[in-house]
């Protein structure tokens, strides 16, 4: 089973800083963005493989995901062992590339791995967010088990006021995750998807209920990708083409915490993200304290 990460686009909110640098390769303490995603996306039992739809103008993310022998010899020589182990670590992570030179769309991006994932089920993880503890997508393959292997999101909870700014789903809650008790919005619930709502106004909203970018989906969403037409802002959308899987099989939803994940699509995420994972790691909470200083917030 794979998981493929969509991150070949030009990372335009970090400009300039993404001009030499992909967004993907951002730090978040001492490992890039795209490395917390290739964990959690190795995580759910029988992922054997991720594969990252890149563009071949950012070559430093393979270059990133690639053994260096000369280098790690020489932080081994330098006595740099821990550092040379971290390094050849990520090498050595299953990774593999797709590749779309001519962005258009999410769904135009998943379509670019179909060779890769070769009519098998698969994650989609996108890569400026990702689930610190790495179970996310774990409650999700159990939920798929359990109603016959069909595709699973996950969505969070959104204010009734801010539902217009995003997909929305309708359905109805029929169930909850082992141990949590939950019948409608709240955390660990599950719920049968009966439709996909754009950005709909308050008064139409079906649900509070918005995709956070975790999906399991089945090989189908691949055939219906091939003849998906351009959508909202001329591009190929997933969602769309998921609303037509949804003619044709049922679909269920995991309800998670807005705060379980770390956002860094935009800068100021990126930089609470850092904050919130200092604070949450012991080895850095002293250190990080200190050099952050006295700060009015």
């Amino acid at each position: 089973m794979k998981s493929v990460i969509p991150a070949a686009g030009l990372g335009t909110r970090f400009l300039p800083a993404t001009k030499a640098t992909p967004k993907e390769l951002l730090p978040v303490l001492n490992k890039p963005v795209i490395q917390y995603v290739v964990e959690e996306a190795l995580e759910p039992e029988g992922v054997d493989e991720v594969v990252i739809v890149n563009s071949h103008e950012k070559p430093q993310i393979e270059a990133y995901f690639g053994v260096d022998q000369e280098f790690e010899d020489m932080l081994r020589s330098r006595g740099k062992a821990k550092e040379a182990d971290a390094v050849h670590a990520a090498a050595a992570m299953p990774v593999t590339f797709a590749y779309q030179d001519d962005p258009k769309g999410l769904g135009h991006a998943v379509l670019c791995a179909a060779e890769a994932v070769k009519g098998e089920p698969f994650f989609v993880l996108l890569g400026d967010y990702f689930v610190p503890d790495r179970q996310m997508c774990v409650n999700m393959a159990k939920v798929s088990a359990e109603h016959g292997n069909c595709s699973v999101i996950a969505v969070a909870p959104v204010p009734a006021d801010q539902v217009s700014r995003y997909g929305i789903i309708a359905g109805e809650c029929v169930g909850s995750l082992p141990g949590v008790e939950a019948t409608g919005e709240e955390e660990g619930a599950v719920w049968k998807v009966t439709g996909l709502v754009e950005k709909p106004a308050p008064e139409d909203a079906p649900s509070h209920l918005f995709i956070v970018g975790r999906y399991l989906l089945t090989p189908r969403i691949m055939e219906l990708l091939e003849t998906q037409g351009a959508g909202a802002g001329g591009e190929i959308q997933l969602t769309d083409a998921m609303e037509r899987l949804l003619a044709e099989e049922e679909m269920y939803a995991v309800v998670v915490d807005p705060l379980e994940g770390c956002d860094t699509g935009t800068p100021a995420a990126w930089a609470a993200t850092n904050a919130r994972m200092a604070l949450n790691d012991p080895s850095q909470l002293a250190a990080f304290k200190e050099a952050l200083g006295p700060v009015s917030l």
